[in-house]
């Protein structure tokens, strides 16, 4: 039992280890891509792509609520 017992309390302490090192890892990419840089870079490809996102949803709600197309909805095409 005791073999069992230290076996589970080394492998307990290997990830726990291996979970703050991964946080650390975490800390130091996040700040590296958060800030911002003028250009193409993670920071504004991830923010376009949000944006993009967000009007691609609400094209959808548009659709949905108003039982029209969306260029039918805004008189692009009639």
């Amino acid at each position: 039992m005791n073999s069992n017992q230290e076996q589970n309390n080394e492998e307990v302490m290997d990830v726990q280890k291996t979970n703050s090192e991964e946080i650390k890892i975490d800390e130091q990419s996040i700040e590296i891509e958060d800030k911002y840089k003028f250009g193409w870079s993670n920071y504004s490809e991830i923010t376009n792509g949000r944006f993009a996102m967000l009007g691609f949803l609400s094209i959808i709600l548009i659709e949905l609520i108003s039982q029209k197309s969306f260029l039918n909805w805004a008189g692009i095409f009639n």
